[in-house]
């Protein structure tokens, strides 16, 4: 065997120095189990072992370690102690002693793991693991599955923070050893002494540069919920996404309670980034553990007891567990004699009496976010992944909707993500306004909670709260008093409940795209909140401090007009993408002033100083309404950055209704892109004259796979006209034969097929048309934030180019191959403007932007940067290079620079 990576030592030496004196004190341990006919594992080796003695022992295994070192007894036993036996130097940790005595068939109590003398390796550990090392050396079994659960252990925010805690703490040790060494200890005091900063430096390099600190994703509530219950096996210590194989990534047998098997990443992390199920927890070792129901045989029959047990996955293997829909009578027997089961983590079809356990409910196997998807059994894995990773994308609406055809998990999803208020205890609401509301609880008194209103979330979105209860009310313990973003009366809201139709509409939903009716807009069913902070900080420079000011050099009234005294725009003020928000100047350097400079100094004294306008302008592609200013000063005892005098911060609030290009999706996985906004009176209409929100196309259905979606459009048709909302928990949900005995009660026919009628020509459709209630959501991919357009702007330094990308307001590239595309077609003139005038020919597109302000022809091009930087690439090479024409030399490049 090997200590610390170093040659190899005979186990038997290491035994001896452990204590293990003799060859027949270490045959005497392992002669029932070194029992192989052929070939004797410790007979082998101590006729290897140089060492025949503690003493030898110790000296061999010190030579092994410190190899050059003088290997004395003392030197060796004080070595292999510290190594060893020293807790400060080795701890196996409480879960290293638990899953050791897991693994060798010793007792596991939760109590003694957790002491000092058990966390250190003793001679008898050695031993046992010797002893195994010979039993699956002759008995051959199978290796440990390094995926199984009960393998693989969630390390929590707090271990990650002690492990770093624990780095800045041996620093500062470190630090207090070195100054206690070369101070004077008379005047030695603790602040001098130790210094603090490792510590906080540790713990700050965890919080702000750790791959697993992430920044809350807070689009709306579950997303939140659901980031916390993020799942990563990437990280330090972790796997890479490059090294990561199929194995690691695969859904496991074990995942079955403890880790959703659907929601995960599309991209690169699919497999890596999980989510914990349901009803999963954590223990306190770090193994995930999922809930059963207890079965217990009475009267030789099997019956399922109210009893709850968590269990982690080594014991969940060797149990049979049924689901929870498996049928049982009023008394909790089990009706059917042979059930389908897991057996050994396969499922089997097994006999009644063999169950164990039964799941605690059908949802426990997926995380909460999937279990928001309605019908998730009749949708296909690809599909239903989707969906689940889209409602986390849908942005809060003004008016939020809980869904007609739900889950049942609703309501405690909103209540866990913390933006819901709820009522302490009993009690009766005293006051309820816009902002704020009172309860008088029958113990506790009368309390006052203040509602947070549209307040900014890391995502943009807006956070507000709105009251649910009446002055008077009386009030249960868990009442809801007041709904946060995407919640109504207590329930998850992400979207709105739409009137759809599957059918194509003059091609115009081709390729997924949506046609929206006009009323979506009007009613503002889509329309969501965007608020955005922009901050301006005013320092104190070389040349004097800034100033906040509304006297702007160079600047129209226009544009000054709503700036008050002091420079800041007013609240309320509408503003768009160029205005300015905070007007400041900035000093210049100044150099040696003119006669007529120093006139106009003497006249006007510091106004006519030189100063550079370094106001707060709202950025491209930006609009909105000023909704709130704040003001950090130094003054008034702000915590501000060195150099920083004052910081102003503007809020802009951003009123979006849908619009065509933005994204929009169901449950399903079937998103799509808005692709028409149509008048009402041109949308289809159903008989009672009730037109249609929402055009999808029937070719989205087939090949995805996702019917579930259709199964909830059925559904949602019968729920809206008897006036009731549906909870259909994911795979035990409403049966087929019951939604086809809904439509028949609500009037409709048993497939949910409806006639319609075209809106333009008021005559009805050639087929009948599948029509329905689904809950659909705006996703927060807006075709606001994504459109981009560039007459004139910056340019890169280097290659002269326009930039790229939105960020630089930079240009379209075109590139080597549509550049071929343009050739081929022979489109000479075009392709000669776009790669010179419209791209790097300097002068050339000074003197054709002059000429369209101006109405005239734009005039000849010049040679672009391009060809001057292809021209010095040859010089490079030391090949001299001279452009003629007409067997004149053409100057290019520096040479024509130097000339002018």
């Amino acid at each position: 065997m090997k200590i610390d990576r170093k040659r190899k030592v005979a186990v038997t030496s290491l035994l001896r120095a452990f204590g293990f004196s003799t060859s027949e004190e270490i045959l005497e341990l392992f002669k029932d189990v070194d029992i192989h006919p052929t070939v004797k594992y410790i007979e082998a080796t101590l006729g290897k072992d140089a060492a025949s003695n503690e003493e030898e022992g110790l000296k061999e295994v010190y030579k092994r370690i410190r190899p050059g070192d003088l290997a004395t007894a003392d030197n060796a036993r004080s070595l292999i102690h510290a190594m060893f036996f020293n807790f400060d130097r080795y701890d196996l940790g409480a879960v290293g002693r638990y899953k050791f005595n897991l693994r060798f068939g010793k007792e596991v109590n939760d109590d003694e793991v957790l002491l000092e003398p058990n966390r250190i390796l003793t001679k008898e550990d050695l031993v046992a693991i010797v002893r195994e090392i010979i039993r699956l050396n002759i008995s051959q079994e199978e290796a440990d599955d390094v995926d199984h659960l009960g393998n693989r252990r969630v390390r929590a925010v707090g271990e990650l923070l002690q492990s770093r805690f624990r780095v800045g703490l041996a620093r500062m040790e470190r630090i207090v050893r070195d100054r206690m060494s070369t101070s004077d200890i008379d005047a030695l005091t603790p602040g001098k002494l130790v210094n603090a900063r490792p510590v906080i430096g540790a713990t700050r390099e965890f919080f702000m540069s750790s791959q697993l600190s992430q920044f809350m994703d807070q689009v709306n509530p579950l997303a939140e919920l659901e980031h916390k219950r993020r799942l990563s096996a990437m990280g330090p210590g972790g796997l890479s996404r490059e090294r990561a194989g199929f194995e690691v990534r695969d859904v496991h047998p074990t995942h079955y309670g403890r880790i959703c098997p659907i929601a995960t990443p599309e991209g690169p992390n699919i497999g890596l980034v999980g989510h914990l199920a349901s009803y999963a927890r954590v223990n306190k070792y770090g193994f995930i553990e999922t809930p059963y129901r207890k079965v217990v045989l009475e009267n030789d029959k099997p019956r399922v007891t109210d009893e709850v047990v968590y269990v982690n996955a080594f014991v969940e293997e060797k149990a049979v567990t049924c689901p929870a829909t498996v049928p049982i009578d009023e008394k909790g027997f089990i009706i059917a004699e042979y059930v389908e089961a897991r057996k050994f983590g396969e499922p089997r079809l097994v006999h009644q009496r063999e169950i164990n356990f039964m799941d605690v409910s059908s949802t426990q196997i997926v995380s909460v976010g999937t279990a928001l998807v309605p019908f998730l059994e009749h949708d296909d894995a690809t599909r239903a992944l989707m969906g689940t990773n889209m409602m986390r994308q849908a942005v809060p609406p003004v008016r939020p909707q809980s869904p007609t055809i739900g889950t049942g998990m609703e309501r405690r999803a909103a209540l866990d993500s913390g933006h819901v208020l709820v009522a302490e205890e009993d009690g009766e609401v005293t006051k309820s306004e816009g902002a704020q509301v009172t309860v008088n609880y029958k113990k506790a008194g009368e309390k006052n909670y203040i509602l947070n209103k549209y307040l900014r979330s890391n995502a943009s979105t807006a956070i507000t709260q709105r009251p649910v209860v009446l002055p008077g009310m009386k009030v249960k313990k868990g009442d809801v008093l007041a709904d946060g973003p995407s919640v109504e009366n207590g329930e998850l809201a992400l979207g709105q409940n739409m009137r759809v139709a599957f059918m194509s509409w003059q091609g115009y939903n081709y390729e997924d795209a949506v046609i929206i009716s006009e009323r979506v807009v009007q009613d503002d069913r889509f329309t969501t909140i965007h608020l955005e902070h922009l901050t301006l900080d005013v320092r104190d420079t070389k040349l004097g401090p800034e100033l906040v000011t509304s006297d702007i050099p160079n600047v129209s009234e226009e544009k000054l007009k709503n700036l008050d005294a002091e420079g800041i725009i007013r609240i309320g003020a509408e503003v768009k993408s160029g205005d300015i928000l905070v007007g400041k100047i900035t000093p210049k350097g100044e150099t040696e002033l003119s006669a007529e400079e120093k006139l106009l100094r003497a006249i006007f004294g510091d106004k006519a100083r030189d100063v550079r306008d370094s106001s707060l302008y709202l950025e491209h592609g930006r609009k909105g309404k000023v909704v709130d200013i704040k003001i950090f000063s130094r003054e008034e005892g702000d915590n501000l950055p060195p150099g920083v005098i004052k910081s102003i911060q503007v809020t802009i609030a951003d009123l979006r209704k849908l619009q065509v290009g933005d994204k929009v999706a169901g449950r399903h996985g079937n998103k799509g892109v808005v692709s028409k906004v149509v008048p009402i009176a041109d949308m289809p209409f159903m008989e009672d004259g009730n037109p249609v929100d929402v055009l999808l196309t029937p070719l989205g259905v087939v090949s995805r796979m996702n019917l579930g979606q259709i199964l909830e459009v059925h559904l949602g048709l019968a729920a809206q006209k008897l006036g009731y909302k549906v909870a259909t928990p994911v795979l035990a949900g409403v049966a087929d034969e019951s939604i086809r005995g809904e439509l028949k009660k609500a009037g409709y026919a048993e497939d949910g097929q409806v006639w319609l009628f075209d809106g333009r020509t008021g005559e009805p459709l050639d087929h009948k048309v599948t029509v329905g209630i689904m809950y659909m959501l705006k996703l927060n991919h807006m075709v606001e934030d994504k459109m981009h357009q560039r007459s004139i702007g910056p340019y890169s330094l280097i290659t002269q180019q326009p930039l790229g990308g939105k960020a630089q307001f930079g240009g379209q590239r075109f590139g080597e191959m549509e550049v071929w595309a343009l050739e081929a077609y022979g489109a000479a003139h075009t392709l000669q403007e776009i790669l010179t005038i419209k791209s790097d020919d300097v002068p050339g597109r000074a003197k054709a932007y002059e000429s369209i302000i101006k109405g005239e022809s734009i005039t000849k091009v010049n040679i672009p940067e391009s060809f001057n930087v292809l021209i010095r690439e040859l010089k490079g090479l030391c090949l001299d290079v001279e452009l003629l024409k007409d067997n004149r030399k053409v100057e290019v490049g520096e040479e024509k620079i130097r000339r002018a």
